[in-house]
């Protein structure tokens, strides 16, 4: 589906949005019935709150809509949002606004709180349609709003729709709309170009393992983003209880959402060379599946030690880690649903991501506050080195003991990175509960952050 503003119109309805500390001063400017109105049906501006006003014709002659405290917007995201959802399926211009109103953000939330995921039951109804605002890039804001639903998209598709195969086709289908280049490694061929953890990890599969390599843009500074690309873990030999496999569609959430990105980069023609990294495999059980005890090798020459069939992510994104770093890009960020203690750590809401940089994790503070797409810095803790050690091996994927689980990942990963310009996200990919502009299922998160925090990263 495609995110996009209404056309200007002399019939769109005025909405105006108002606060709680600004509620009676603005009624002060009103016709006497609007006041009249909302006085006698007991209005309130609490955020999600709407009042529709009959004109002379009994049509709707204007809107208001909650827009709550500022104590209460700290809680949430996307307020005006949660309005729209409840307006009727007409075409609304913004007519007033408090003075603390993030008109760029919020009307990102307008076109977010339109997406339906309608693949296998249609599209859904009819959302109320906004006319751009004055001052606001809406061609830029539609670029972000459709590389959201891309992720989305991707992410909420079933395996069954979303295997290796499919998520290839999405990004040739992604790089020829752009127009990108993109080669692909297959099956037997990743041992032949040197990937052996991604062939070893995605061999069980009846859809063969594969590295999908898009290439974008020749002059400025250098991007590569990699992206985790389990189309669905069963957890392999250590195999998954059915409660922990439920939402393993999501499991490709890292490279939904680098895709998501690279549609915003390469949307907004931004001046830089982007690379875009995907292994992509299904971590299947079968005669020929990996067995805890293996020591692998990689692409790097590390070995390493296989005692959890189930920590395969870090196994795919380290030997494409690896391609990243023989270029040595001006920065390599690696997004992936990579563990549950991410979770446990920061909860749904929130983008864990680990920064070798001060700079960069200044920038991205920055800018996720800025854009609503909160993050939380996580540490690269050297003390934990050797918890990533087992001594038989150069490396052990899944550390005894439990502790510190999404750190020891990282730590995991830039082993195979040789430069001091890496940032891993460590994200969820799922929305368990709808919420303004964020329905239930699959969601971008960090892509938006990234993107504001870019220019300042690369020096754009």
């Amino acid at each position: 589906m495609s995110l996009t503003f209404a056309k200007p119109s002399a019939d769109a309805i005025p909405l105006h949005v108002v606060c709680d500390d600004g509620f009676e001063s603005w009624k002060q400017g009103q016709p006497a019935a609007v006041t009249a109105w909302l006085d006698n049906t007991g209005f309130s501006p609490a955020i999600g709150k709407v009042a529709l006003v009959a004109g002379a014709d009994g049509a709707v002659g204007c809107a208001i809509v909650g827009y709550g405290s500022a104590a209460k917007r700290k809680r949430g995201r996307f307020a005006l949002a949660a309005a729209a959802a409840k307006l009727p399926a007409q075409v609304f211009a913004l007519a007033s606004t408090p003075e603390r109103f993030d008109t760029d953000t919020e009307t990102l939330g307008w076109l977010l709180a339109g997406y339906h995921f309608g693949k296998y039951n249609g599209g859904g109804k009819d959302a109320a349609q906004l006319v751009c605002p004055d001052g606001v890039d809406g061609a830029a804001i539609e670029v972000i709003a459709n590389g959201e639903a891309l992720t989305r998209d991707l992410i909420n598709t079933p395996a069954n729709d979303m295997g290796p195969e499919a998520l290839e086709a999405a990004a040739r289908a992604l790089a020829q709309d752009h127009g990108a280049s993109i080669d692909v490694t297959t099956g037997d061929a990743l041992l032949t170009e040197n990937f052996p953890m991604i062939h070893t990890v995605g061999r069980a599969s009846d859809q063969a393992p594969r590295l999908l390599d898009m290439r974008w843009g020749d002059v400025g500074p250098t991007l590569t983003l990699v992206g985790k690309g389990v189309c669905f873990d069963t957890g392999g030999l250590n195999l998954k209880p059915g409660a922990s496999m439920g939402l393993m569609k999501k499991d490709m959430g890292g490279a939904a959402t680098v895709l998501g990105l690279a549609h915003m980069i390469m949307g907004l023609g931004l001046k830089l060379q982007l690379r875009v990294l995907i292994p992509a495999v299904e971590n299947a059980v079968s005669s020929n599946a990996f067995r805890p005890g293996d020591i692998l090798n990689s692409r790097k020459g590390l070995t390493v030690e296989i005692n959890n069939t189930d920590a395969e992510g870090r196994l795919v994104l380290a030997d494409a880690l690896a391609l990243a770093a023989e270029e040595d890009p001006d920065q390599i960020i690696s997004m992936a649903t990579l563990t549950g203690a991410a979770r446990v750590a920061v909860g749904p809401d929130l983008s864990p991501y680990y920064a070798e940089e001060d700079s960069v994790a200044a920038a991205l503070e920055s800018a996720g506050a800025k854009v609503a797409d909160p993050l939380w810095r996580m540490p690269f803790w050297d003390p934990y080195e050797g918890m990533i050690e087992p001594g038989i091996a150069d490396l052990d994927n899944a550390p005894a003991g439990g502790f510190a689980g999404s750190i020891t990942a990282a730590l995991f990963l830039r082993r195979f990175v040789d430069t001091g310009r890496y940032t891993h996200f460590d994200i969820y990919g799922w929305n368990p509960s709808a919420k303004p502009a964020r329905p239930k299922g699959g969601v971008g998160m960090g892509a938006r952050a990234v993107l504001e925090a870019l220019p300042e990263m690369l020096g754009l």
